[in-house]
């Protein structure tokens, strides 16, 4: 999409965008025009998104945009743009099936806009304040609609994110007071100890003790946002019980959002030589995530509660990956981040519409999909090779990478990471052998199923297993380099 900057800041149409499609998408009564209008807004906020490439706004005391947060951003939009085309199928199926109101399908419109609006000024916030109340903005949506279908276990799964999600996002504020408090002395009372440029300038300078209380609680509360164990309970009930759509945008976005939050406060601690180092803290999470994601994968009987267990194994992988730092360390962080998204989506729209025509999640009702539904079939074998870290997809580049930066600086660390790799495999090749090649179960009708979403993200992913173009390479390095 070309867009002239001359004419139009894309910082402020990434926002505005989804947010008046928000309104309107709020009293439009059609589900047809309303997919439509919400298709639009998020394919015109990924060119914006793009556009920030070659264009780039000054930065403010609100807004900003840098190599680190264009990463985020543009994965952010394309993300958003593919799985609002998937969801104008799954959401079409769930209205004719009886399982969704017209009036509910409004509201999810609306809040699906909103809630694109919420990650993207997290990630274009420049003030330390703004950013908490995106996420939480971000937060709110989804909780809203997880509990979509109005049923017990929907709404109750609803109630626990949010009360989950609420004691996180108050433990991060607590740390962003504790971060303005260790800044006030340097930077002055008001706004300007609340922006994230002034911050990392003057951060030398800040009161070591202050900065390490506060990166505890941001670590646990957006820790938490993130997924990583023992603070994930809220995420396999959301992915379980809300739509399919939502799934897939929590698994492959509202994650980064939190962990992009994280990541700032690292650079801002790293930036002090009297704090503590926040790594080892990164490292450890990140780790425990990963192995005891990997085990909790066997005793999934529900395939979208098995996915999410995997996505909280990836974050943990994730989260090592920029605790070991380093330009390698952090380059297959930004890497396995990316592939994970695109490749995880994928495979929440595959199992979107599986669960759809089964009419079932439980996995032992499901079997022989390359047999009664072979594209549904294999695109979920090609989604489950990929994240499982077969090559010649993405995703075993970035572990691969991730593998040698932990060997190099610590062999004993790289055991348990490998150790909990060959864990995470063994589950999901186990659960997915009859899903996908067993006896054929359930109901083998037509479903009308949106596969351009699911051909477009592995197109990506295994693209990306082969070849990295050297602009890309060269972005994430230096974005790596920034991290520290």
């Amino acid at each position: 999409m070309s867009i002239d900057p001359a004419l139009v800041d894309p910082v402020q149409a990434i926002l505005l965008i989804p947010l008046a499609a928000a309104a309107l998408l709020a009293l439009l009564p059609g589900y047809r025009i309303g997919a439509a209008l919400n298709v639009l807004a998020s394919a015109v906020s990924l060119g914006f998104a793009v556009s920030l490439l070659w264009h780039r706004p000054a930065v403010g005391l609100y807004l900003m945009v840098d190599d680190l947060s264009i990463v985020f951003v543009v994965l952010n939009c394309l993300v958003g743009f593919t799985t609002s085309v998937f969801s104008a199928s799954y959401i079409g199926h769930e209205l004719d099936s009886g399982k969704l109101a017209p009036r509910l399908v409004r509201f999810y419109h609306a809040m699906y806009q909103l809630m694109m609006f919420g990650m993207n000024l997290a990630l274009l916030a420049n003030n330390i304040g703004l950013m908490w109340v995106a996420v939480e903005l971000a937060t709110l949506t989804t909780v809203l609609m997880v509990g979509l279908y109005r049923t017990a276990q929907a709404l109750e799964a609803a109630w626990k994110y949010f009360i989950l999600g609420s004691v996180g996002i108050a433990l991060a504020l607590f740390g962003t007071i504790l971060v303005y408090l260790a800044a006030r002395p340097v930077a002055g009372e008001g706004m300007e100890a609340m922006v994230w440029t002034h911050l990392l300038h003057l951060a030398p300078a800040f009161d070591p003790s202050l900065l390490n209380i506060a990166f505890i609680f941001l670590l646990l509360g957006y820790g938490t946002k993130v997924g990583l164990a023992p603070l994930h309970a809220w995420l396999p009930d959301a992915h379980a019980e809300g739509p399919t759509p939502i799934s897939a945008v929590l698994s492959g976005l509202l994650l980064n959002v939190a962990l992009y939050a994280l990541l700032r406060f690292k650079v801002l601690l790293a930036a002090n030589p009297g704090a503590i180092a926040p790594n080892p803290l990164m490292i450890a999470m990140g780790l425990l995530s990963l192995v005891f994601a990997a085990f909790m994968l066997y005793r999934r009987r529900d395939i979208k509660r098995l996915f999410a267990y995997s996505s909280i194994e990836h974050m943990g992988i994730i989260v090592f990956a920029f605790g070991m730092a380093g330009p390698l360390g952090n380059f297959a962080g930004l890497l396995q981040m990316t592939m994970h998204s695109l490749t995880k989506s994928a495979i929440f729209f595959s199992v979107g519409h599986v669960a759809q025509v089964k009419g079932t999640q439980r996995i032992a009702d499901i079997g022989g999909l390359t047999e009664s539904h072979p594209i549904l079939g294999w695109t979920l074998v090609a989604g489950v090779a990929a994240i499982v870290g077969l090559p010649p997809f993405g995703v075993f580049t970035s572990e691969f990478l991730v593998i040698s930066s932990s060997f190099s600086q610590a062999p004993g660390l790289a055991l348990i990471l490998v150790f909990g790799l060959l864990l995470g495999f063994g589950a999901l090749v186990l659960r997915m052998t009859g899903v996908a090649f067993g006896p054929v179960r359930g109901p083998v009708g037509r479903v009308r199923a949106s596969y351009l979403p699911i051909f477009a993200h592995l197109g990506l992913v295994l693209v990306a297993g082969f070849w990295l173009p050297p602009p890309l390479v060269a972005w994430f390095q230096h974005v790596a380099t920034l991290l520290g």
